[in-house]
């Protein structure tokens, strides 16, 4: 049994950063290989409500199978 959580991948250059939000493995690091990729977090993006993308039936399906949000994931979500 895995222990599965949904966490954020951060890609993007210095100062510019920007992530993917992923289904991950908890001992892989944090740039390591994702199970499913769920979303994408913005932060350079002004308009608030349009920094976060989220396939939230995923993250649902995810949550279903025993998966545990990130505190960060968490409050993105809600």
């Amino acid at each position: 049994h895995l222990a599965v959580r949904i966490r954020m991948k951060r890609i993007g250059r210095t100062h510019r950063p920007f992530y993917r939000i992923c289904v991950m493995d908890s001992r892989v690091h944090r740039e390591g290989k994702a199970i499913e990729e769920v979303g994408t977090y913005d932060t350079s993006i002004h308009d608030k409500s349009k920094r976060v993308t989220i396939k939230l039936d995923r993250v649902d399906y995810w949550v279903s199978v025993g998966a545990s949000m990130s505190d960060r994931v968490a409050t993105l979500v809600k």
